[in-house]
């Protein structure tokens, strides 16, 4: 019987360290230069930041309602809308059709008042009416079985505080000036940083400039990040310097569209991070042109053919992670480290 009991325990503590090796998938979902991200741990709460554009034949929700398919899930539990520009709660609507939804997270009221705006955002309280709903804060950890995540920005508001093992000094605040004022809903986006074990994800959706500033000058609030979802699209009106050299990402991942984002400079800042191994592309910028892309095979969607290709990433808690691009079955695995 003694045996037999140490054989069964031997048996059970392998069953759990096989489960506690499994790892976090994340679909980068190429909604045409706006935002659709799933996240789906091995025991917990799928969560989607953003969904993509609305109308549009209900293609966005149907590339996410693909991925859900992909990742063997029938819910989602979380959706996360960093703001209510139309290429990133536009498509709330159409998503709620195609597959249900538990909980609707955002920073509150709507504060742009410009007609398109203000009309996707009636579109977005009307389809989430009865829904479970959280607002949140700066400082808030968001109730995400199987992620750590953290509000870092909100409502035009940041972190007060840095997050543990963040905090040190950022030399390049010197030398990166503030731009102009933006009184867009940019500048409210509802940002955080997730983690899976010590895998850190940082997404700030589309945080502009200064307040990029406000949360790594004159120390870094955020620390270090594996992966960074590169900000706005690639777009120079976020991704300063400052910002990109405090976190250091590993890797990098832009959301952007063949026509919309990736601005030559903001590349050339993300490119050349601390750190940093690739930087890969959900679309071929025309912007940039061969000088300001990735390589081939590190880009979802080589041209202007609404192709749909996706990026995947896994991810497991020692930091390890590996990208997948189907569009060329080219994959490439970072392992823990620096």
């Amino acid at each position: 019987m003694r045996l037999f009991s140490l054989a069964l325990g031997a048996v059970l503590s392998l069953a759990t360290l096989r489960a506690a090796d499994k790892p976090l998938e994340i679909y980068f979902i190429d909604v045409e230069g706006g935002q659709a991200t799933l996240f789906v741990p091995p025991h917990g709460d799928s969560l989607l930041i953003d969904t993509g554009w609305g109308y549009n034949a209900y293609r966005d929700a149907n590339r996410i309602a693909a991925a859900c398919k992909l990742a063997h899930i029938k819910k989602i539990d979380y959706v996360l809308i960093t703001h209510y520009h139309i290429d990133h709660v536009g498509g709330v609507p159409q998503l709620v059709q195609k597959i249900p939804v538990g909980t609707f997270i955002d920073h509150g009221p709507n504060r742009e008042d410009t007609k398109t705006t203000s009309t996707v955002y009636r579109e977005y309280q009307t389809a989430i009416q009865g829904a479970q709903h959280i607002v949140a804060k700066p400082g808030d950890h968001l109730p995400i079985k199987g992620l750590d995540v953290t509000v870092v920005s909100a409502d035009g508001n940041v972190i007060a505080d840095p997050l543990p093992g963040a905090g040190q000094p950022n030399p390049a605040c010197s030398s990166v000036p503030k731009k102009e004022s933006d009184p867009s809903e940019n500048a409210r986006s509802l940002g955080t940083v997730l983690q899976f074990g010590d895998f850190r994800v940082v997404d700030l959706g589309d945080l502009t400039w200064n307040k990029e500033l406000e949360l790594v000058c004159p120390v870094n609030k955020l620390g270090k990040a594996d992966l960074f979802v590169v900000s706005h699209h690639g777009l120079d009106l976020s991704n300063s310097p400052a910002l990109v050299n405090a976190i250091a990402p590993r890797v990098a991942i832009m959301d952007n569209g063949a026509k919309k984002g990736g601005s030559p400079s903001a590349w050339d800042i993300v490119k050349s991070a601390p750190g940093i191994h690739d930087l890969w592309q959900l679309h071929f910028s025309d912007a940039g042109g061969n000088e300001h892309n990735a390589a081939d095979p590190f880009i979802a969607n080589t041209n202007e053919a609404d192709t749909g290709y996706y990026l995947k990433v896994t991810a497991w808690p020692n930091r390890t992670l590996e990208v997948y691009n189907p569009r060329n079955k080219f994959s490439k695995k970072y392992v823990s480290g620096p």
